[in-house]
């Protein structure tokens, strides 16, 4: 309990540092005291236009990160991520054909983000439903027609890529590249009313967790019901994803490396790794978003940085481990 309240700790104050300083990085000085206190333009760019990206970034890291481990854990393969399962492809086959329909507006929405939650939750339907062994769900199916539908998806993506006319494809290209670009307050506002609820009950699951991630069976013989676990996380991980995936685009490598960069540092205890990869999840985007902003005088795709940053990171770790366990 101490070793965890400390680690949880640590997280929760590097999400903080991260939240507060990265705003103050950018182009245009901002002194944070001035914005503090309401001076212009000190406050408007600190309060209106970072602070949101930042919050933006911190939900978005921490939902994919809190995904992919849920997927890992229910599936028991480490290489499971939202974009494994077909949840984030089905997002972008919905967005982009929101595009070549030339649609701007459904349902009172930006078509965008309209297409890519029904992309999404048609993958979650047809996943589930070929998943489904009259009143079980396998695990092994499961992951499998993810992997097809993900091949589907990415197939009709190219087709519908090669259709569009030139500003389509631009469009098409900016969108499948995943970017944290500034969104409403109102939006900001429902995507968290998404994420931290689902996230909470989440955590509140993770004793459940442990049991799934060593077996079905051993999840059964200590009283829980597996086929409810797993159809309730793999909900719970593609409803994020989808979340996401609709105001950001797609953002790949961070559900991957941050719960293994952190179970290779803190263990399998999803009481612990399931907050920590929240925390960690969206400090790491943030941190990856604000160098994609300022590194280079003209703005990087966010996911381009995650994989520069996050591949030799998680490479120098698994090494480190490697070495650990022949010492």
């Amino acid at each position: 309990p101490g070793r965890a309240a400390r680690v949880l700790l640590l997280a929760a104050v590097f999400a903080a540092a991260v939240m507060l300083l990265t705003p103050l990085a950018g182009p245009a000085r901002i002194d944070f005291w001035k914005a503090w206190r309401g001076e212009f333009p000190d406050a408007q760019m600190f309060f209106g236009v970072r602070w949101p990206r930042t919050l933006l970034a911190m939900l978005s890291g921490g939902a994919l990160a809190l995904a992919g481990v849920l997927f890992q854990a229910l599936l028991r393969d480490p290489l499971a991520t939202p974009f494994t399962l077909g949840v984030s492809s089905g997002a972008s086959l919905g967005a982009v054909l929101m595009i070549v329909l030339g649609v701007h507006t459904l349902w009172g929405l930006p078509a965008l983000w309209a297409g890519a939650a029904c992309g999404a939750l048609a993958v979650l339907a047809i996943v589930v439903t070929v998943a489904a062994e009259g009143r079980r769900v396998s695990s092994f199916t499961l992951l499998l027609a993810g992997v097809a539908i993900n091949s589907i998806a990415s197939s009709l993506i190219m087709l519908l890529h090669n259709l569009a006319t030139v500003g389509q494809s631009f469009a098409i290209v900016h969108w499948l590249m995943g970017n944290i670009d500034p969104v409403p307050a109102g939006t900001l506002a429902g995507l968290a009313l998404i994420v931290l609820p689902v996230s909470i009950a989440a955590c509140a699951f993770a004793r459940h967790w442990n049991l799934m991630a060593v077996g079905e069976e051993w999840a059964a013989a200590r009283g829980a019901s597996p086929q409810r676990l797993l159809l309730g996380g793999y909900l719970a991980g593609s409803l994020l994803a989808a979340a996401v995936t609709a105001v950001t685009g797609p953002i790949g490598f961070v559900g991957l490396v941050v719960p293994h960069a952190l179970r290779l540092r803190i263990g399998s205890d999803h009481r612990v790794l399931l907050p920590a990869s929240f925390l960690v999840g969206g400090a790491f985007l943030t941190l990856c978003d604000t160098a994609a902003r300022t590194l280079l005088s003209v703005e990087l795709p966010v996911s381009v940085v995650t994989a520069l940053v996050g591949g030799p990171v998680f490479i120098f770790l698994l090494r480190s481990r490697r070495r650990s366990l022949w010492l």
